[in-house]
């Protein structure tokens, strides 16, 4: 059973990648210092907590386990923080990844699948972006992305690495079973947020400005569902295992549908009325962030499950609806698992 270390694994993206390397018979082994992430959700293999730049930690995990390849998911990733805080996005995102990449080359393991971000094309100059989009980030958050992607290239013509950068567009949705889900503290993302509001548990849904240059004046976003994510991932993942390339793709349904749009599917869904009132723009914000994935479709062999917003926004509910205080309610067993 090939082990791969998946740091961030108790994070929303990364403990369903787990879960999805466990059912294809990886081992997945987890990092993470669960400032964000939750223990219980850590359920398909070893758990350690600890940071990406402990040497220590790191040195005791390749030396207890033969990992193929590591999967890195362990970012900070709120827009508007980075550009209030943008110290914390280097410090972690770029900082503490270039600790594990050294920690990765001194036990002799290079081979990467790294968390990016559509951030890192800023303002699209044409829609969809493709991968050959120039690359301006607007904002710390993707400053520090594409920082990480600059180091890996210099990773690979120093050292013979392969990595393979994945450019998310919004990651979005559930576990089809119920049993994973989108719980952050605090909830940043449009499609959680919405849904509390159709449980009763925020009175509105704001709406960060409507005077984008957009139909409908708000800003327009590519969702992808986890289980797609988890796919492509795996798929990127048994590329490089197999003596493949790595590079960058783009994942993301290549549809754009505005915030408003989100929120009238969400009440379609949800049968509720969820109130919605226009507030000031976030800093940093773009207007339109839509990417075409036909390289991942052609590279990767990736094809999308769930590429309708209804069907990703009905995963999310289901498991918002059996877990309205999120993992709160979930008790861990003596693995980590429910």
């Amino acid at each position: 059973m090939q082990e791969i270390l998946v740091v961030g694994g108790a994070g929303y993206i990364g403990s369903y990648m787990c879960k999805h390397l466990a059912a294809k018979g990886y081992l997945p082994v987890v990092l993470d210092n669960l400032s964000s992430g939750h223990r219980c959700a850590v359920c398909f293999g070893p758990f350690f907590h600890g940071e990406m730049a402990d040497a220590a930690v790191l040195e005791t995990i390749f030396r207890q386990h033969r990992i193929e390849a590591v999967m890195h998911f362990a970012a900070h990733c709120y827009v508007g923080e980075s550009v209030t805080d943008p110290a914390k996005y280097y410090r972690n995102n770029v900082g503490a990844t270039l600790a594990l990449l050294e920690a990765m080359e001194r036990a002799g393991v290079r081979r990467l699948i790294f968390s990016s971000s559509c951030a890192v094309y800023g303002e699209p100059e044409q829609v969809p972006m493709e991968e050959t989009h120039p690359l301006r980030p607007v904002n710390p958050y993707g400053r520090s992305k594409l920082m990480v992607e600059q180091i890996l290239e210099d990773f690979e013509a120093a050292h013979g690495w392969v990595a393979v950068r994945l450019r998310y567009f919004n990651a979005a949705g559930a576990d089809p079973d119920g049993t994973l889900g989108e719980d952050h503290r605090p909830e940043t993302h449009l499609i959680p947020l919405v849904l509390q509001v159709a449980l009763g548990q925020r009175p509105a849904i704001d709406i960060f400005g409507d005077d984008f240059p957009t139909a409908d004046g708000t800003c327009i976003r590519d969702y992808i569902h986890i289980a797609d994510l988890a796919q492509a991932h795996r798929l990127a993942l048994e590329r490089i295992l197999n003596g493949g390339a790595g590079g960058a793709f783009n994942l993301g349904n290549g549809n754009g549908y505005s915030v408003r749009e989100v929120i009238d599917t969400a009440r379609r869904v949800t049968g509720a009325a969820i109130p919605a009132r226009v507030v000031e723009r976030r800093p940093g914000d773009p207007s339109a962030l839509v990417g075409s994935c036909r390289k991942a479709r052609q590279e990767l062999g990736w094809q999308p499950r769930y590429p309708s917003l209804a069907d990703i926004i009905e995963t999310a509910w289901r498991w918002h609806r059996r877990h309205p205080r999120g993992y709160d309610e979930v008790q861990a067993g003596p693995e980590g698992g429910r």
